[in-house]
């Protein structure tokens, strides 16, 4: 059956894994809320540069796996279009770098904007997408990738966008934006779970494979329980409300997660972990950015 041009590029995209961009920049914006200096018109344009580094993260990702030999017709990761061949390598590395142009030119509007600071983020933001998989630094394949992802998909993109909306920076933006890090952290550590073994046998060294299958499931309950821990410190010093406490309905979805992985003996029983850790960071995220919201608007 023949497919269309356009449903083969949907899947290089990966659409499905946006929310993890999208989440940081709403609480951005949640708490953003009610500051004076807060310039909404510009919340459109700070979620397309978000959304366009995240795609083109995802296709170079695309790229360099499939160069290294990571993603082949008997493995599991990616979106497939490399080695199913229904794209070519350098057409996949074009949309992505295409997609890091976009970005670029909506952060040198920003930085006009906003100042320095921001070419700063932009700049760590891009390089990170980029080199995560990326010549010369390969970072994910030298075990980085976690980290990375904590960093570059909680607190720095919750803060570039409370700066780019209101021009200022508060400690507690840092704060509040760690236990979304953790859980986009999850999506991950989730994934490599699963791929482990392909990643071995590729010779890469993704965080999972160098702490070994036992203490990478270890690290992953860490992360998952670290969001709702973190969370309830931050209630307690009165940096989130009570009405945070609302992140507490995941709880049944976290504990299913934490049961699966924890109780795996192989990765089979671990095959769709990323994709419900994503559905838990959705959740949490949303009830995180409501009960902020509640809170500024009761």
């Amino acid at each position: 059956m023949n497919r269309s041009r356009l449903s083969v590029w949907l899947q290089a995209f990966r659409p499905f894994s946006y929310t993890a961009s999208i989440i940081p920049v709403f609480l951005g914006a949640a708490l953003a809320y009610g500051n004076p200096e807060t310039q909404w018109r510009l919340l459109p344009f700070v979620l397309a540069a978000s959304l366009a580094i995240h795609a083109g993260t995802n296709l170079v990702n695309e790229y360099f796996d499939f160069l290294k030999g990571v993603d082949r017709p008997d493995t599991r990761g990616g979106s497939r279009v490399l080695p199913e061949g229904l794209l070519t390598p350098g057409a996949v590395l074009k949309a992505g770098l295409i997609c890091f142009a976009l970005t670029a030119l909506l952060g040198l509007w920003f930085v006009q904007l906003r100042g320095r600071p921001i070419l700063l983020l932009g700049l760590i933001g891009m390089a990170g997408g980029f080199f995560y998989t990326g010549f010369p630094f390969f970072l994910k394949y030298r075990g980085f990738g976690d980290p990375m992802v904590f960093v570059l998909m909680g607190p720095l993109m919750v803060i570039g966008s409370f700066y780019v909306l209101t021009g200022t920076y508060s400690h507690s933006v840092l704060w509040v934006s760690l236990p979304v890090g953790c859980l986009v952290a999850a999506i991950l550590s989730a994934n490599n779970l699963r791929d482990i073994e392909d990643d071995t046998r590729a010779g890469i060294q993704t965080t999972a494979c160098l702490l070994g299958f036992r203490l990478a499931k270890l690290e992953y309950a860490a992360l998952v329980l670290a969001a709702f821990g973190i969370t309830a410190v931050l209630i307690i010093l009165n940096i989130l409300p009570a009405l945070s406490l609302l992140v507490l309905l995941t709880a049944p979805l976290a504990v299913c997660n934490l049961r699966s992985v924890l109780r795996s003996g192989n990765c089979q029983p671990i095959e769709t972990l990323d994709r419900k850790t994503a559905a838990l960071h959705l959740t949490f995220g949303v009830l995180l950015i409501l009960s902020i919201l509640l809170n500024k608007t009761g």
